[in-house]
């Protein structure tokens, strides 16, 4: 006879629960009554040990605030004998803030001054009781004493952002040396507690905590709110007519909570001693004083006598007051379940075992055996032991049958899936540890191999190739996994005659398509044209079989490449088979995290190739803005990286230390080279070009010229005046002829101080005062044609009456261009120089007057200004952390070892080895260059003795001209950018050392 498995339980586990219900009620419920009083005690007892906590908790909480405060210097309460109120205002507030329970901080001196704020919280009580204004959320109190008889109160209101709101002054009432608390402090030396009061201003109950400051001047005190202690027993899980009080030392009562009827209507006034609470149950609660421990006893009045459960418990005294917890609750809240539960127990067992006895024992061991059996199954295949197969138990239960039937069917499934799980496992580890290499690999080369080579173990074929994607839509062999030459030729994506898809290839398709083709057997496939394939595989005599191409996509719809694996092989014997579909879901995640590491160095390496060039095109854009600096910013880079080469050598010595060690580092220092004269993009040309003393955008000693020709004209309109007056023409011809050899001497003096030289001496500026001081007539407004703000400058003077006499030469109020904001005098770059207070200044004396060169003090600043212009515009730009130090680079070449160059007036300490590198590089290329037409190019031997000079004098590193001479360096630069009639040979002994 075959049944059900589960009325077969159904029998015999209600048989078993009949038994123990029966030996349950015969041993157990004997003992319910006495363990619902011990557990009602317990309970009863962690309740008022857990309000006891609460309140101690609160209490010494604000007293280790108050002891911390008091332990502080004196100085910190106390200024020159009066309170020292903002030391402490911060710190209050804080408090205050933090702790919803206190009402205010303070602290009071032996000369009763006193120090107090008040948290109002925007309560209307406080507020009308201090007179505060109604949006006051702080309130800071203080008492001064203004001399032996008269003392100040300062009321001041803040808002909740502690913003000030006003201000009131009262004459001062409180004294704090005659408060409790006070006294409490000081007469007990240490941390005092007042007993509860209620608070004038709320009608709170609270209480204070006090204790006395350094050297016994005064007492720090906190109010304390124990609104809060009614709220907490409300939180309280009670019995249905349980309640709990809290007492202080006096029997008053702080806080009282009950849920349940039995209690309900009572109304207990805080302070409101126990015996004189109108409830008998609570009132008779004075006459028990047993602490520590709970019990059961009788409380209440004649014929309103219950028994209850009573829990007290005292706190352990904090500043000599302590703290008393009362729980109770009637015993009926504790007995009544127990007593039902054990009636309907009773009864539902008597029936239930009136019914189920007879079948206890049927059946029992053929169920023990069958569950034996699939008990043992189940621990091997908890283990994932399929060493042996399961035993399937025979049974009459359907239930067990269908059990064993399918514990064997799991175990096969298990193991199969096992076997599936660790492939996949170790699938996944492999794609982890190969997108990790992938992330991390910057050799192109070496990516390309760990692409296709990642691929082929994961997969687990026999060959792989990598094709890539160019930019003539063609697909080209980039790397093959056997040792086989790589085809030349390139796969067409689009018919070169038609423009069709050549799509009858499979790497064509699938790059076209972005879509990954499964080929199980080439030799049947009809969708692709696979002849190559096939040529391949005879001739090389690998023959392919099974194909798996994959895209190698790194955004939707754009394909860069593809891998395509031949020849799947299965783990076990190593054949060939078709390329299992679990499989390929791993090597397009492959292909995915393979594109964009390829993508992603593509780009990088893009973004460097896009970089440099923008640096070369501004570097040769300055070069060519100027004749006189061409080919400077090209020259320079190339002459500091070949000084920098040969100090990487250097291993003993200062330079030792010096390494570029990565390729990232030498990029940075090339980068920091081009850029190294980037600011003179914004110095103007005709200063830079500035040959005479009198060019601007032109040479302006054609306007003295003119001057001079009209001066010649009046002199012969004076000598036919004087003839047609009656002069002899003789002897007026003869004063014209001195009066033009004159005004040729003058001129010409003149031009030459135009040409700027090496030295002018006093004489000649003398002379050229002299000169200035002729006069001419004019007669036209030198105002017509100016642009509005050439307008601007001559509205510095007035408007002269026409004609007017002016002087030949003039230095004018319209000559000087004032200078606006200059980024040199940010102080957050450190620039030390000194900056003209024009911008620029075309007086003619002025210039004429230069002692040395061409250029006025303000141009000379103007071309000195781009190496500030240089480390301003690149000090702005988001380098990587890569190129980090590039502003520095550029920036330094001015600078000298002694702190006398500029922008910074940086020394020896503050130059790093590239910094001095590209000083020398730049000294250097300058005194060589060739291509500027406002000097004769200098020889070796010339430039490499004047750059001694500046080694000399430290303006460049002397270790590093010695190895600027000694490794030859001068000489290879030389040999490829100077002219022949520059090399000539060079003693370099004469200056190294």
């Amino acid at each position: 006879m075959k049944m059900r498995f589960q009325n077969w339980v159904i029998v015999t586990t209600t048989s078993l629960v009949i038994l123990l219900s029966s030996i349950f009620l015969v041993t157990v419920f004997g003992k319910f009554t006495n363990m619902s009083e011990e557990n009602a005690q317990e309970r009863f007892s962690l309740i008022a040990q857990q309000a006891v906590g609460e309140i101690v908790g609160m209490v010494r909480h604000n007293a280790r605030f108050v002891t911390t405060q008091t332990r502080d210097e004196l100085s910190h309460f106390v200024d020159h004998g009066h309170i020292n109120p903002q030391a402490l205002f911060t710190s209050f507030v804080n408090s205050l803030e933090a702790d919803p329970t206190l009402y205010s901080h303070y602290f009071g001196l032996e000369n009763d001054e006193f120090f107090q704020v008040i948290a109002i919280r925007g309560d209307v009580r406080i507020q009308v009781a201090l007179k505060a204004p109604h949006n006051a959320f702080f309130a800071m109190r203080t008492i001064l004493r203004e001399n032996e008889t008269s003392r100040q109160e300062t009321w001041r209101f803040y808002d909740e952002n502690r913003r000030f709101i006003s201000e009131r002054q009262d004459p001062a009432k409180y004294a704090p040396t005659e408060r409790v608390w006070y006294k409490s402090a000081l007469g007990s030396g240490t941390l005092a507690v007042t007993p509860p009061y209620l608070f004038s201003s709320t009608g709170e109950l609270g209480l204070t905590v006090a204790a006395p400051l350094a050297e016994r001047t005064g007492a720090l005190g906190t109010d304390i709110s124990l609104f809060s202690l009614n709220t907490f027993l409300s939180q309280i899980s009670l019995t249905p007519n349980g309640a709990i009080l809290m007492l202080d030392g006096d029997g008053r009562v702080l806080a009282f909570h009950s849920p349940g009827k039995l209690f309900d209507g009572v109304s207990v006034t805080a302070l409101t001693p126990l015996e004189k609470i109108d409830d008998p149950f609570l009132k008779s609660l004075h006459t028990t004083r047993a602490t520590g421990v709970s019990e059961v006893t009788s409380l209440g009045e004649g014929s309103r006598t219950r028994k209850f459960v009573v829990s007290r418990h005292v706190s352990p005294p904090i500043g000599g007051l302590a703290f008393q917890v009362v729980s109770l609750a009637p015993m009926s809240d504790f007995s009544e379940p127990i007593d039902k539960a054990r009636q309907d127990v009773l009864f539902a067992s008597l029936a239930i075992l009136l019914v189920l006895l007879p079948l206890a024992l049927l059946g029992s061991r053929q169920v023990v055996q069958s569950l034996q059996s699939l008990a043992s199954n189940s621990e091997r295949l908890k283990q994932l032991d399929f060493s042996t197969e399961p035993h399937k138990p025979e049974s009459f239960l359907y239930e067990i049958n269908a059990l064993g039937e399918a514990q064997v069917v799991m175990q096969h499934s298990i193991k199969q899936r096992t076997s599936e799980l660790k492939l996949a496992e170790e699938k996944l580890a492999r794609l982890v540890a190969n997108g990790i290499q992938l992330a991390r690999e910057q050799d192109r080369t070496v990516l390309l191999r760990h692409i296709l080579f990642g691929a082929r173990e994961i997969a687990q074929c026999a060959a792989a190739t990598l094709f890539l994607k160019t930019e003539r839509n063609t697909l080209s062999f980039a790397l093959r996994t056997n040792e086989e030459p790589l085809p030349a030729f390139e796969i067409p994506l689009l018919n070169p005659v038609t423009g069709q898809a050549n799509d009858k290839f499979v790497v064509v398709y699938a790059a076209l398509n972005n879509q990954t083709v499964i080929i199980d057997d080439v030799y049947r496939e009809t969708r692709f044209d696979l002849s190559g394939t096939k040529r391949f595989s005879e001739a090389s005599g690998f023959r392919t079989v099974s194909m798996l191409t994959v895209p190698l996509s790194p955004r939707e719809g754009e394909v860069i490449g593809l891998l395509q694996l031949l020849n799947a092989l299965d783990p076990v014997s190593g054949e060939v088979i078709a390329f299992p579909k679990e499989l390929i879901g791993f090597v397009e995640a492959l292909a995915a995290q393979s594109a964009v590491a390829l993508e992603n160095q593509n780009l990088i390496e893009a973004q460097k190739v896009l970089m440099d060039s923008l640096i070369k095109i501004i570097a040769s854009a300055i070069d060519a803005k100027s004749p006189y600096t061409g080919g400077h910013c090209e020259r320079v880079p190339e002459l500091a990286v070949m000084l920098a080469e040969e100090a990487t050598k250097v291993s003993e010595g200062p330079l030792a230390s010096f390494r570029f060690v990565t390729e990232d580092e030498w990029r940075e220092f090339r980068v920091g080279a081009w850029l190294h004269d980037c600011g003179k993009v914004v110095t103007p040309e005709y200063v830079v070009d500035k040959a005479t003393k009198l060019e601007t955008i032109y040479n302006r000693i054609h306007e003295i010229r003119t001057r001079f020709e009209i001066l010649l004209r009046d002199a012969e309109i004076g000598r036919l005046q004087a003839i047609a007056a009656g002069e002899t023409i003789e002897r007026a011809t003869a004063a014209f002829e001195v009066r033009k050899k004159q005004l040729l001497e003058d001129f010409a003096f003149v031009a030459e101080c135009n040409i700027g030289g090496e030295y002018m001496d006093p004489g000649k500026v003398e002379r050229l005062e002299r000169i200035a001081r002729e006069t001419w007539w004019r007669h036209f407004d030198d105002r017509l044609g100016l642009s509005h703000e050439e307008l601007k400058r001559y509205d510095r003077m007035p408007r002269a009456t026409l004609p007017v006499e002016e002087t030949l030469l003039a230095d004018k109020p319209h000559h000087l261009l004032p200078r606006g904001e200059d980024v040199a005098l940010d102080p957050k770059y450190g620039f030390q120089i000194n900056v003209p207070p024009n911008l620029y200044n075309f007086g003619e004396l002025y210039n004429l007057r230069i002692a040395r060169g061409t250029l006025t003090d303000e141009e000379r600043y103007k071309v000195n200004e781009h190496i500030v212009q240089t480390i301003v515009m690149l000090d702005q730009m988001p380098f990587p952390k890569h190129l980090r130090r590039v502003p520095e680079y550029a920036g330094t070449h001015h600078e000298t070892l002694t702190g006398s160059g500029y922008p910074r007036k940086l020394t020896l300490e503050g130059l790093s080895v590239p910094s001095r590198i590209m000083a020398i590089a730049d000294i250097f290329e300058a005194l060589t260059a060739s291509d500027r037409p406002y000097k004769k190019a200098k020889t070796l031997s010339e430039s490499v003795k004047i750059l001694s000079f500046f080694k000399k004098d430290r303006h460049i590193d002397p270790d590093l001209f010695d190895l600027f001479l000694t490794s030859g360096v001068y000489r290879r630069y030389g040999e490829h950018y100077l002219l022949p009639e520059q090399l000539d040979e060079v003693d370099i002994s004469r200056y190294v050392g």
